[in-house]
Formats: structure tokens, C-alpha cells, sequence
């Protein structure tokens, strides 16, 4: 007789639960001087590539941009389990990433947000 273990996730309200969560740090970039803004922001991510790696219980890191809206964000998605400590953490490298971001010549509305995930 096989044994099955239920691993029970948390619940916003019955029936909406989630075992990842995410967060996004997200600016708007310019178009100006051969998009340099976004080249810059990609450098900016790209040396913060490591520290984000090494996070515990790290499951998805993704990088979004929108040509369109002109968009750069990044999403980096835990285990829900794991997500409390990197809070305490203060989401490292988060401060050191979004002070280069804001510094960067034709960045603007540098935000974050946090969120959950769930396959439908």
C-alpha cells in the first residue's frame, strides 16, 4: 500500500492558493541614444545574476522587456516556503540593484511589487 503525502500550500481564500512567490523589480526605459538605457539595465542584471542564483529556494528567474511600452522587468520566483527568509534579507542584491537602475541616464518609474504564482 503506497503512502501519498499532501503537501499543503497556503490560501489567500479558499480555493485561491499558491506555492511561488514573486518579485518584480521593474523600471521604464528610453529609446533615446540607441536604447543605451536598456543596455545599461541588462548590464545591471546581468552582474546581479549571481547573487540572485545563489538565493535559497530560488525556482525562476525571467527577464520581460516590451519594446512597445518600453518596459524592463525582472521577476525572481520562490518557493513560498523560502520567501519569508529572503524577505528578512531585505531581498538582496534588491537595494544595490534598483540604486544602479535609478541611476542609469533614461531610467524612470523604478518600482517594485510582490505577487504569487500558481499554474491555472
Amino acid at each position: 500500500q503506497r503512502q501519498v503525502s499532501v503537501v499543503s500550500m497556503p490560501e489567500i481564500v479558499p480555493g485561491v492558493d499558491f506555492n511561488t512567490v514573486a518579485r518584480e523589480w521593474r523600471c521604464k526605459w528610453s529609446a533615446d541614444n540607441e536604447k543605451a538605457s536598456l543596455a545599461a539595465a541588462q548590464a545591471c542584471l546581468l552582474e546581479a545574476k549571481p547573487a540572485l542564483s545563489a538565493v535559497p529556494g530560488l525556482k525562476d528567474m525571467k527577464r520581460v522587456v516590451c519594446g512597445g511600452c518600453l518596459d524592463f522587468k525582472v521577476i525572481v520566483a520562490l518557493d513560498a516556503e523560502a520567501f519569508g527568509a529572503w524577505e528578512e534579507k531585505g531581498f538582496a542584491p534588491e537595494a544595490d540593484f534598483l540604486a544602479k537602475l535609478g541611476g542609469i541616464p533614461g531610467i524612470t518609474q523604478v518600482e517594485t511589487q510582490t505577487y504569487t504564482f500558481m499554474d491555472a
